[in-house]
């Protein structure tokens, strides 16, 4: 359940989970498989993903992951993904939590930290706090931070945008910076290395995943929702994944 207040000022009925990590780590991937599982389980699921999720979203997303626009100010490029995650959440997320889904994203709010705050060198706080107002405070009951070696998740990525074509350098940096959000909140994350089985990733994962449900009420499974969320146009694999 997830313990943002809704407009109501009660918890949102719904489970939220983030997978994050760097570039090439199988976040798609993992994301894919939990959805799989839930679903096959009865569970109403939307599996999206960030930049993205909506169709605006999805147009800012075109912006700032294109390689034409190496270059794009600091600034600018941690305030379009802000604008893009403010909409993707009052479109997408916060709806599907208030009728009780489990929510999976590929990406979310500790990416701005990550990339902007940390390795842009914007500021963590300044870059949080940003992100923060523009989803109303709404934080996933689980991020999953799949770990890889910067230079071994780059090797996976055979199509880089525009973030992806950083230097291992940049990466490196986006990588510990992921470790060390996962170290300052340990009971709401779960950090595995990426390096690891698939199947072994995807059971550990459904398995933490598991527990939220279990302390969260059944919600009623909607055919018409699942059916429009089983195959949602956004989805993709690794590698080559949303930043």
């Amino acid at each position: 359940m997830t313990e943002t207040p809704d407009a109501a000022g009660g918890p949102l009925p719904g489970v939220f989970v983030a997978f994050e990590g760097g570039d090439g780590a199988g976040k798609s991937t993992q994301a894919r498989a939990l959805a799989e599982a839930l679903r096959a389980s009865g569970r109403e699921v939307v599996l999206t993903r960030e930049p993205g999720g909506t169709s605006a979203a999805e147009a800012i997303r075109d912006v700032v992951l294109d390689p034409a626009h190496t270059g794009l100010d600091p600034r600018a490029e941690a305030l379009l993904f802000a604008a893009s995650r403010g909409e993707h959440v009052a479109r997408l997320v916060r709806p599907a939590l208030q009728r009780g889904a489990v929510v999976i994203t590929d990406r979310y709010l500790d990416s701005s930290i990550a990339y902007q705050g940390v390795a842009r060198g914007l500021g963590l706080e300044v870059v949080e706090e940003l992100n923060l107002w523009a989803t109303r405070d709404l934080l996933p009951d689980l991020t999953v931070v799949l770990d890889v070696d910067a230079g071994h998740g780059l090797a996976r990525v055979t199509d880089p945008n525009r973030l992806e074509d950083e230097p291992e350098s940049f990466h490196a940096v986006v990588v510990q910076a992921f470790r060390d959000l996962a170290a300052r909140d340990p009971q709401r994350y779960l950090v595995i290395p990426a390096s690891g089985d698939r199947d072994a990733i995807a059971a550990q994962v459904l398995a933490r995943v598991e527990q939220l449900l279990d302390r969260a009420p059944t919600a009623q499974t909607d055919p018409v929702a699942v059916s429009s969320a089983a195959a949602p146009p956004h989805d993709q694999s690794e590698p080559g994944a949303a930043t």
